[in-house]
Order: C-alpha cells, then sequence, then structure tokens
C-alpha cells in the first residue's frame, strides 16, 4: 500500500438511481492492493445521506403512531423545511470529524466516499456545497455520474423495492416526487467555466464527469473498471496540480 499514493476524499454525486452505489459496491469488490494501484482508492468508508434521512422518516412515522407532533417531515414525506436539505450536509461533516478522532491513521489508510443528491427545488448542489465542512473539502476531488432525467426515473422504478425502502441499493420515490425534488438540479451551473476544478468556498476542487448514459453501473464488469479508471486518473492527474 505504501507505493502508491490514495484520494482522501471523493465525493460521489448524481441524479437519485444513477449508479453511484452500483460504482461503490464495484469498487468494494476489487482487491484492496489491486484498487489502490488501478484506482488510488485506499480502505473504503462511505458516508452517505440516505440512512440519515431514512431516519428522520422512520422517527416521523413513530411520532405520528404515539400521537406526538411530526419533526422532520408533512404527511406527504417532504421536509417541514427546506434547511433540512443543508442539515445533512452539515451531518456528513460531523460524521467525518468523528472518524478522525476515532480512527487511528484515517487519512492514510483510508478513502471516504461521500454521497448525496441534490436538485434545485431543494437548494442544489450550490446550496449544498456551501454547508461542507473544510475538513472535507480540503482533501476532495468530486466525480459527477451524468444520466438524464429519464434514465434516472427509469432506474429509480427498476430498484425499488417496497418490502426495502430503506435499502442504500433498493429504496425508490414516487415518479412525482422525484419529479418535483430532482428533475431539475443546478450541476451545469456550478460546474460552468471550468472543465477541470470548481470553486468551493475559496478551495479549486477538482472533478470529472462519469457518463453513464449507457448504463455500465447496471452489469458492473471490466468495461465499468476500465472506464472507472480512466476517469479516476484523469482526477489523481487533476489533483496534484493543488495538493
Amino acid at each position: 500500500m505504501n507505493n502508491y499514493k490514495i484520494f482522501r476524499n471523493i465525493l460521489l454525486i448524481a441524479r437519485p438511481a444513477a449508479g453511484k452505489s452500483e460504482i461503490i459496491a464495484y469498487l468494494k469488490s476489487v482487491p484492496l492492493e489491486e484498487r489502490i494501484k488501478r484506482f488510488h482508492i485506499g480502505q473504503l468508508d462511505e458516508i452517505d445521506d440516505f440512512p440519515m434521512l431514512w431516519t428522520w422518516f422512520e422517527e416521523d412515522a413513530l411520532l405520528k403512531n404515539m400521537g406526538h407532533p411530526r419533526i422532520h417531515t408533512d404527511e406527504d414525506g417532504y421536509f417541514l423545511n427546506q434547511y433540512f436539505w443543508d442539515l445533512l450536509i452539515e451531518r456528513i461533516g460531523l460524521e467525518y470529524v468523528k472518524r478522525l478522532r476515532d480512527i487511528t491513521e484515517y487519512e492514510e489508510r483510508y478513502t471516504t466516499l461521500v454521497e448525496f443528491s441534490r436538485g434545485s427545488e431543494h437548494g442544489g448542489y450550490r446550496s449544498a456545497f456551501a454547508h461542507l465542512s473544510q475538513e472535507i473539502i480540503e482533501k476532495m476531488v468530486i466525480l459527477y455520474i451524468d444520466v438524464s432525467w429519464e434514465e434516472s426515473l427509469r432506474k429509480n422504478r427498476r430498484r425499488f423495492n417496497p418490502a426495502k425502502p430503506d435499502s442504500i441499493l433498493e429504496h425508490g420515490l414516487s415518479d412525482d416526487k422525484l419529479e418535483r425534488l430532482y428533475k431539475e438540479n443546478d450541476w451545469l451551473e456550478v460546474s460552468m467555466g471550468d472543465e477541470n476544478f470548481i470553486s468551493i468556498q475559496g478551495h479549486h476542487v477538482p472533478y470529472v464527469v462519469f457518463d453513464n448514459h449507457d448504463d455500465l453501473t447496471s452489469q458492473p464488469g471490466e468495461a465499468l473498471g476500465r472506464r472507472l479508471e480512466e476517469k479516476l486518473f484523469a482526477l489523481w492527474e487533476a489533483s496534484k496540480t493543488i495538493n
């Protein structure tokens, strides 16, 4: 492992059902030494806001059953306050700081994958980026998975398992909720002006776009591995210019 350097923090973002979780699952399947050599990714640690969000839904359902007011969401499952979306990003930062505190040589051994989706309706990536912690941003790169809204809708329908609504790989949204929350996003706006870097809180953050319109993530194999290797190599080269 000492022969190859690793990414510290990768921000993995995309529309819902774009293939983020499948990419993580693929990377986990690659043996550590090979993963470091091919992808510059060490031991994998994930911080995903979906489990945090789902806990709020569960708590509100429990409170309702107890005869108490809901705290986070209305009866239709929408947040009562838009700033709850930003609170999730703040929670991600808090979880990261705990890891730095509690795990020996965390930054030397681990690549942290921070995962979330944001639509323009609830502030978009611009708002989310404003709430990322400095500890994450300082050693962060961005991998954006690009799919169309139509593809996001199709895959969201396909993956949803109503028996496991809390599952990372099998959760989904109704069509109308997906459209309201995620049809419009501001990725093109926040990445406009530079093909390699995004300015976030005064930091020059490298990014690459992984084109997944051909849906390599639904049948993960060597084709997915080759494209990831290509994109992460470009990201690694860009990161060396600022680190």
